[in-house]
């Protein structure tokens, strides 16, 4: 009885008892016995234990840390990798860490082309500071693929090395320069050239290294050397070396044999070009100075081949584990004529006699390079097409256009994207507003071009049992896809001629697509947030009281803080007020406030000039401004209800740029508390939502901008003030920057520029345009169409009852 209970309970868990017992048993017939512990690198008594045992007892073990690669004759495991432990060691002083600056390099800004399938980044170029990195690039070690250098000569310079630069440079992902051995005074535009003046072609040769090892040896991986004469074609020199590694000592171009001497090994020719790689640079620099005085030869190249050969050991190949460098000798024959694979695949042709036939060789290697392209997109158009069959859908699950990313699905109604409803003559979704405008410029052209590709593609569809011809848009529509281009649907009325010659028009349905594929990085010089910001605060005698809350908002946000920013109040009279400075200052009260803030903050010094004028336009004022300034002075020009920050600072100092751009933010206007907020109190911070206000696109009093800058500009405009006088003051700050700098003149909304709302009046005495936008802004700081709308419902609905 006892017997049968005890089986019962035991049955239920014993294969766990079972499983349990075995596994055990297995794991320790697996284990390696051993008499000494793997890891010899313990401390303390277990180390102490460790080196009691005898030599060979770890014959057995391999250590856990290890990779075993092989055995040696006597049994031993060779080949083992143990981590390596490197001890933090904390820094003697404690001094509180150097800030650093760093540059938005290569997110500068970004310009969108519709072109299919051609990616170009143009250089980044890395710097190396002295003390702390300017771009995170330099402290992670990133360098750039390729250099390229050409020697050029001063009767060459402006033709053949012109032709090069401009074939060459911007197709780039590196950087172009030009080392010529004599100075020139007048360069072309554009072009980066260093002069050695030296005549002599190898000293000329040895200063050129000399130069890249010590300027740009750290930024670069690979060196292409060519001369003027030269044509290189970009795409395939940039495609060799990307598959090339940058640890290489890889010596490449065209061999050539020495003349004389016992030199082992082969050099590359100079006339077709080369590539040296970094790494073999750097093995030879330190004997670089031994090759100038050892090494005797007339040619340049050669003198080259033997001094890497001889310190180096590395010799000129054209071709390295598959990858060949091809060049074209161009010596009496018609090139535009050549069918030949040496000239198909060539990645050089030398010598090119004149910039013209540069120019023709670039336009024909473009073309070879063109067809390729599609050919090999028409390649993978197919294979996509294999794959999809596969699917569960079959084909209706390959997208249109085939390798074009799909359209946008919105997911609520603010993000459906609008149709654009267009005829060959008009537009009925303008820039202004109207409901109806002429089609003209680009947008004009841009109908034309998709009303001829549409033809062509129906006529490649029907040929040759369908001609059509004579295109007439009935309707046209399009609507931009940020994610996939420019999206067209048109309704084509067409005269269709059969082969037999019958005619008959038709009307045909067809959608394009104009992708989006050509990303372009336009680099931007370097800047950075240290720079001193000069703001400017006009001030007229009705804005007095405004102007005591804007210093109470600097003295908590730029003085407290510590800002590198510098206040400068401009102080306007009239005539009649400045008449009565004496008796009674309309400005006292801000100055008085002025003197309080200078005694609370000694380190601050808050500078204004009085402007005695009639005109209320803001160029005369600057004039004054811009001669007491030197000329890297950088502007911040603000109104009294503008709250200022250090967000918004840094952001005008990043978007600000000497000699390229000036920057006029869209501050966040709220609205009419009285509106937005009729039936409670305002909240204190209220959020950027579209209840509380709105971007205000019809102000441009905030300006950020280059004293510089400014004065180009009003030396360009200076031609047409002789001719038009009140030019001042029909004129604002951003109208003159966009007809008369020439830079590119940045509007972009500014979330951390924010302005209360305010009751202000325009100045009758403003250009027409100037107030009119002053007027609109005005209306539409009142309120949004709803909240307007509801307050007028209610009025309604009390005046009712």
């Amino acid at each position: 009885m006892r017997l049968s209970m005890l089986m019962s309970l035991i049955r239920p868990t014993g294969p766990i008892i079972v499983g349990i017992s075995l596994g055990f048993t297995l794991s320790l017939l697996s284990v390696t016995w051993v008499d000494e512990s793997c890891d010899s690198n313990w401390t303390g008594a277990t180390a102490e234990m460790l080196l009691a045992q005898p030599p060979g007892s770890l014959k057995g073990a391999r250590k856990p840390s290890s990779i075993s690669t092989g055995t040696t004759d006597n049994g031993n495991i060779e080949g083992e990798f143990e981590p390596r432990i490197v001890p933090y060691n904390k820094p003697a002083q404690q001094d509180p860490p150097k800030k650093v600056f760093r540059s938005h390099k290569g997110s500068c800004q970004s310009r969108i082309n519709f072109s299919n399938l051609n990616y170009e980044q143009l250089p980044q170029h890395v710097n190396n500071h002295q003390h702390t990195a300017r771009y995170a690039s330099t402290e992670l070690g990133i360098r750039e693929h390729l250099f390229v250098a050409v020697f050029t000569s001063k009767t060459t310079l402006g033709t053949l090395a012109v032709a090069i630069n401009r074939t060459l440079k911007n197709h780039l992902d590196g950087r172009l320069i030009f080392f010529t051995p004599t100075r020139n005074r007048k360069l072309p535009h554009g072009m980066f050239v260093v002069a050695h003046e030296e005549e002599r072609p190898v000293p000329n040769m040895f200063q050129s290294i000399r130069y890249l090892l010590e300027h740009h040896i750290a930024e670069y991986d690979w060196f292409y050397i060519a001369q003027d004469d030269t044509y290189t074609q970009p795409q395939r020199l940039k495609t060799l070396v990307s598959h090339l590694s940058m640890d290489l000592l890889l010596y490449m171009g065209l061999p050539g044999e020495f003349i004389g001497g016992e030199t082992q090994g082969k050099y590359c020719h100079g006339g077709p070009g080369f590539l040296l790689s970094r790494a073999l640079l750097l093995k030879l620099q330190p004997f670089l100075d031994h090759c100038r005085t050892d090494i005797v030869s007339v040619r340049p190249d050669e003198w080259l081949g033997r001094c890497i050969i001889d310190y180096t050991g590395t010799s000129c190949v054209d071709e390295y584990e598959g990858l060949n460098y091809h060049s074209f000798s161009s010596f009496n024959l018609d090139l535009l004529t050549v069918e030949n694979d040496g000239f198909q695949n060539a990645i050089t042709v030398h010598p090119v006699t004149s910039a013209e036939l540069m120019y023709r060789l670039h336009k024909q290697f473009s073309e070879i390079e063109l067809q390729r392209t599609y050919e090999e997109i028409e390649k993978l158009q197919s294979e996509i097409k294999n794959v999809s069959e596969m699917a569960v859908d079959g084909n209706r699950s390959a997208l249109w256009p085939i390798g074009i990313p799909p359209p946008l699905e919105p997911k609520s109604r603010f993000e459906v994207l609008r149709w654009d409803y267009f005829t060959e003559e008009h537009l009925f979704s303008c820039v202004d507003g109207a409901p109806k405008c002429q089609l003209i410029g680009a947008d004009r052209d841009d109908v034309s071009d998709v009303i001829r590709v549409a033809v062509e593609e129906l006529n490649k569809k029907y040929n040759p049992i369908v001609q059509m011809s004579a295109p007439r848009l009935v309707n046209g529509y399009r609507r931009f896809d940020h994610t996939r281009g420019m999206e067209y649907t048109l309704d084509l009325q067409l005269q269709a001629v059969s082969e037999s010659g019958h005619q008959k028009s038709i009307a045909r349905r067809v959608h394009l697509v104009r992708p989006l594929s050509q990303l372009e990085i336009i680099p931007m010089p370097y800047v950075t947030e240290a720079t001193r910001v000069h703001v400017l605060l006009p001030l007229n005698s009705y804005e007095s009281q405004v102007a005591l809350r804007f210093l109470d908002h600097c003295s908590s946000n730029l003085f407290e803080t510590g800002e590198n920013a510098v206040l400068n109040l401009l102080f306007i009279y009239e005539p009649a007020e400045a008449q009565k400075v004496s008796a009674g200052d309309v400005f006292a009260d801000v100055k008085a406030k002025v003197a309080a803030i200078e005694h609370r903050y000694p380190s601050v010094k808050v500078s204004w000039i009085s402007i005695k004028t009639e005109s209320s336009g803001v160029l005369r004022i600057l004039d004054i401004v811009s001669r007491k300034h030197p000329v890297d002075t950088l502007f911040l020009l603000v109104t009294a209800d503008t709250i200022l920050n250090s967000e918004f600072l840094n952001r005008c100092r990043m978007n600000a740029i000497s000699g390229r751009q000036a920057f006029f933010p869209i501050h966040f206007q709220d609205f009419d508390p009285r509106v937005a907020n009729p039936d409670q109190a305002p909240p204190v911070s209220p959020d950027l939502v579209r209840e509380a206000g709105h971007f205000d696109r019809n102000v441009f009093e905030e300006a950020c901008f280059y004293n510089s800058d400014y004065m180009s500009s009003r030396t360009q405009m200076a031609g047409d003030l002789q001719e038009n006088e009140e030019l001042l003051e029909n004129l604002d700050l951003y109208d003159m920057f966009v007809q008369y700098s020439g830079l590119h003149v940045f509007r972009a909304v500014e979330p951390a520029l924010r302005q209360a709302y305010r009751n202000q009046t325009c100045d009758p005495r403003l250009n027409e345009d100037v107030f009119h936008r002053c007027l609109q802004s005005t209306v539409e700081a009142r309120g949004s169409r709803s909240q307007l709308a509801m307050l007028i419902f209610e009025q309604e609905q009390s005046n009712s009852t």
